[in-house]
């Protein structure tokens, strides 16, 4: 898997979790870069070290490289042919701002159809009783012991309140950035961290990997218990 199906999975499980009427409607270029998939935002996800790599990756995902996207035909081949370029310009997409793209949906069955996602960490095997019981039972929480022996999840701190309505939270006195560990304002709603940009109204499943929203229970996509904050 290169950056480009790296880049491709993370954004549909990101549109999946946040952004779901773009499974089937378009979204412009433009919305891609600087809401859905910001480079600040998703940089550990993707894997990609340095935001000119970013642009680059972007521009293959926009010229229609694998099928993954439906482009306009003038922003694929523009893009192409920078690509093949001796130098390509990293922010050629930028031209292209308002142009309209979406999911293919032949790329999405695909996705749903193939092989779990490798940037994922591995789901463990089930116990036989577990396998055994009826599926109208919820998930049970792991035991002391078993918590204890497993890895530590992405969790999500600030531990304070959510703001209805808006997707914030308040930190309490103390609470600190999963990402860069300063400390948060405390009593007052924030999305992103002051100090280094991160998301932190968001978690992710130790299970499947899926991005949560603080206050979730279980993750939507594989049912695993939400670690706690």
């Amino acid at each position: 898997m290169d950056s480009v199906d790296r880049m491709y999975r993370h954004l549909v499980r990101t549109i999946r979790s946040r952004f779901p009427q773009y499974l089937t409607q378009p979204f412009d270029v433009s919305e891609l870069h600087t809401t859905i998939l910001p480079y600040r935002h998703h940089r550990r996800e993707l894997g990609i070290e340095t935001n000119e790599d970013y642009e680059i990756t972007l521009t293959e995902l926009l010229s229609g490289a694998r099928d993954y996207l439906i482009v306009d035909d003038r922003m694929r081949d523009t893009l192409r042919s920078e690509l093949g370029a001796v130098n390509p310009d990293p922010t050629a997409f930028k031209q292209f701002a308002s142009a309209t793209i979406a999911l293919s949906p032949a790329a999405l069955r695909s996705l749903e159809a193939g092989p779990p996602d490798e940037s994922s960490p591995p789901r463990t095997p089930a116990a036989p009783a577990a396998a055994a019981a009826p599926a109208s039972v919820p998930p049970r929480a792991p035991t002391p012991a078993a918590a204890a022996s497993a890895p530590a999840p992405n969790v999500v701190r600030p531990s304070g309140s959510s703001v209805p309505g808006t997707g914030a939270v308040i930190p309490e006195a103390g609470d600190r950035c999963r990402a860069c560990d300063e400390v948060l304002p405390p009593g007052r709603p924030i999305t992103f961290c002051p100090h280094c940009g991160q998301n932190v109204t968001t978690m992710n499943c130790p299970a499947c990997g899926s991005e949560l929203e603080v206050g979730w229970k279980f993750c939507p996509t594989c049912g695993r218990p939400a670690p706690a904050a």
